[in-house]
């Protein structure tokens, strides 16, 4: 019997748990079919960035990078956070909505300011800047570890009385009527418990679906593509190019390239656990015609390697931090590749549902990621969407 079990042992559930003892809950139990942060979170990219038009997800960000800027200090264990800093450039048809947006966010307490391919260009020394029309620069983003998050989660929470059992698959959620009862795990060891949360990403809609629970998830191949340089690039910020639909971060010296655009590099698969091991060959060249266009001051750049892994897209592009029709079963998933940057106050909010409180995160409003929103035609989206990038921002 456990006070509270979380499925799914990534950023996600921990920072759950965390914010449960830093309430006062220790009698947690957290279960991972594999390892801690062997999902999602460690294939995560590991940007932090505060750039968010909806407003509650600007302001999960703000908080949560409060708690990356101190995470040493507070679990005890580095996570590998390198605050580069975070640049945004735009092309002149997302000039309005950029503007109207930096606004939105420097009111939610970002610090952001707009800044010219001059002062871009001595950020980004070797990167063709002409085709933006502006840039902002975010001083406090960057990018960090989020296998060693989870990692050092997990070190905190075992020292706090948390029971962590990996390898532990969860075969279903117990009910009890309209009362969540606990899981059942595969080898039919039943975990008794007075709240559940399920933190499992695409893996959490196949344990849903038995309780006549819907969750629009559709499971994302997202496939990411290493570019050895060729030269010491020394540490400038993460670059979110909405021109060419990609970002860049340095990650032990080499350029990490994603797709920002969904198209060539992004695709539905059916099966989470199903998906390629590499890269394909069109999204490798994909990614190089378009690191050729933007770095002309890379002499011989070298593909190293390449990441796949999988996300849990909701049709919003949102999370889903929401109660359910059975008392104690409280979900946080649906993160649609946002996870990371807002975990630490996800975690937050995850909490308070579980104890019945109404949140105290500043300008978060908890009912904006409530499951219901989709059957309601209610989703949560920017009103300062950018073309051509509308679902990450």
């Amino acid at each position: 019997m456990s006070e509270v079990v979380i499925v799914g042992g990534g950023v996600i559930g921990t920072a759950t748990a965390h914010a449960l003892v830093e309430r006062g809950i220790t009698d947690i139990t957290i279960v991972d079919r594999d390892t801690v942060g062997s999902g999602g979170t460690g294939r995560s990219a590991g940007i932090i960035r505060c750039h968010y038009g909806v407003s509650s997800v600007c302001a999960l960000a703000v908080a949560s990078l409060e708690f990356f800027e101190n995470a040493q200090d507070i679990l005890g264990s580095a996570i590998g956070f390198e605050q580069v800093g975070y640049l945004v450039g735009v092309g002149e048809e997302n000039l309005e909505p950029f503007r109207a947006s930096l606004a939105n966010q420097r009111s939610l307490g970002v610090d952001t300011r707009e800044i010219g391919q001059g002062e871009a260009k001595q950020l980004w020394p070797t990167a063709f800047v002409d085709d933006f029309a502006t840039f902002c620069y975010e001083p406090r983003g960057g990018y960090a570890d989020g296998y060693a998050t989870a990692q050092a989660y997990a070190g905190w929470l075992r020292s706090h009385g948390v029971a962590i059992r990996q390898g532990t698959a969860v075969k279903a959620i117990r009910t009890d009527g309209q009362q969540v009862s606990g899981v059942e795990l595969a080898d039919g060891e039943i975990i008794a418990a007075a709240a559940v949360v399920l933190a499992a990403g695409a893996w959490s809609v196949p344990l849903l679906a038995p309780l006549g629970i819907e969750l629009p998830i559709q499971p994302m191949l997202i496939q990411e593509v290493l570019i050895d340089p060729g030269v010491d690039l020394g540490a400038p910020p993460v670059f979110s190019d909405l021109v060419a639909k990609q970002y860049v971060h340095l990650r032990g010296g080499e350029m990490l390239f994603g797709n920002s655009s969904g198209k060539g590099a992004t695709r539905p698969v059916d099966d989470p656990d199903s998906y390629p091991a590499h890269a394909s060959n069109a999204a490798i060249e994909a990614t190089a015609e378009k690191a050729l266009h933007r770095f002309p001051g890379i002499a011989d750049p070298r593909v190293a390697t390449t990441s796949t892994g999988v996300i849990d897209q909701t049709p919003d592009n949102n999370p889903i931090i929401s109660a359910t029709r059975y008392d104690g079963l409280i979900l946080a998933t649906g993160m649609s590749g946002h996870g990371y940057k807002i975990a630490p106050a996800i975690g937050q909010l995850t909490a308070d549902l579980i104890v019945g409180a109404q949140t105290v995160l500043p300008n978060v409003r908890a009912a904006d990621f409530r499951l219901s929103r989709f059957a309601e035609d209610d989703l949560l989206v920017s009103p300062f969407a950018y073309q051509g990038t509308a679902g990450i921002r």
